[in-house]
């Protein structure tokens, strides 16, 4: 399957909590119904995150709850009666916003191989509930929003507000996550620690997708907040890149292990065949060597490199009747009967130098 790259994290990023910022009641009644299909889609597939991811968990439910979390805020603002309903809606499409960015991050130092301390999660974890406290603060203290209104325009409800002193603080807090996470995809692709270029490939869509989204809703007039359908895509892509690497992997630990047991098993099979010869036909063998002439040395180490009977024959300038009579004198002094049984002598008397040295 595919991979990511570069741009992924840009659009991830962005996408993400900006959801909250934007006016979102400008829109037509059957956006309200639009923001209930997303918010039903995105409980669907948290369920079934539950059931076909097993490894980073609790990322990917983060993840998946934080869409599900927007998409319901988005729902209940569009249909709200009043301020303080509205308020607590746009509370709620926060509360999932500034989660997103801290979910997809560690997702993706995940699919990286980017290792990641457990102080540094915690300190991320406390960070996204301090900004969702002043995010929340809207309506209550006049530091995020200074003033803020409900509205209802074409049967969709919203809010209008003044932006307070502390609102560019949720823009550092995107484009710091947007920067770590570029910074992290940036650092895999030069180290080529992706398990393949397809899966930086999808990031790069994902990222694209995103910051495309985000781009389009900050310099047009639409009314509906697309980031709610872009989240989702987004989650998906995450979600299937994740699932191909896992299998992947699965399947590359089933060769290893596969490999193991055929080197384990062939290495028993020549101990036990090796551990036949006995220590006299070794200590014959080892006599039969120094009585060889220079040819039967030569045939003898052609043996041993695994040098065909051709090639022995064009080496030596030999005829193959030459080299049958070679290779009864050269069997004859050594105590064997074939090229094979000489090969099986030859490596048991090796092992037993090898144990003796290490005794």
């Amino acid at each position: 399957m595919k991979k990511y790259i570069l741009v992924s994290i840009f659009s991830i990023f962005i996408s993400l909590g900006l959801s909250g910022c934007s006016f979102a009641g400008d829109g037509k009644t059957s956006f309200s119904v639009i923001y209930c299909i997303t918010a039903v889609i995105a409980a669907l597939l948290l369920i079934g995150c539950m059931f076909l991811v097993h490894k980073n968990k609790k990322w990917f439910v983060l993840l998946f709850s934080s869409v599900l979390v927007v998409n319901v805020g988005y729902t209940f603002l569009s249909v709200s009666n009043g301020l303080e309903m509205a308020l607590w809606a746009n509370r709620l499409s926060y509360l999932g916003s500034v989660f997103l960015p801290l979910s997809m991050l560690m997702i993706i130092l995940n699919i990286t191989n980017t290792k990641c301390k457990k102080t540094v999660q915690i300190g991320l974890f406390v960070l996204a509930i301090i900004m969702f406290l002043i995010t929340a603060s809207q309506g209550i203290l006049p530091i995020y929003y200074k003033e803020v209104s409900f509205a209802v325009a074409d049967g969709v409800s919203g809010l209008v507000k003044v932006y307070g002193p502390l609102h560019p603080l949720y823009l550092v807090y995107l484009l710091g996550y947007f920067s770590v996470m570029v910074a992290v995809i940036i650092r895999a692709a030069l180290k080529k620690t992706f398990h393949a270029t397809s899966h930086a490939i999808i990031i790069v869509l994902a990222v694209i997708v995103n910051i495309g989204v985000w781009f389009i809703e900050q310099v047009s007039d639409f009314d509906f907040e697309f980031l709610s359908v872009s989240y989702i895509m987004t989650e998906l892509f995450l979600c299937g890149v994740h699932m191909i690497i896992n299998e992947n992997q699965r399947l590359r630990e089933l060769i290893q292990q596969k490999d193991e047991e055929i080197k384990a098993t062939g290495s028993s099979k020549y101990i036990d065949n090796i551990e036949n010869v006995s220590k006299d036909t070794m200590e014959y063998f080892a006599q039969g060597l120094e009585n060889l002439t220079p040819q039967e040395l030569q045939i003898y180490e052609a043996y041993l490199n695994g040098i065909s009977t051709k090639d022995i024959m064009l080496k030596l300038s030999i005829k193959e009747n030459t080299l049958k009579f070679h290779n009864k004198n050269l069997y004859s002094k050594l105590g064997v009967s074939s090229r094979k049984e000489l090969l099986k002598v030859h490596r048991a008397i090796d092992f037993a130098k090898q144990n003796n040295s290490t005794k």
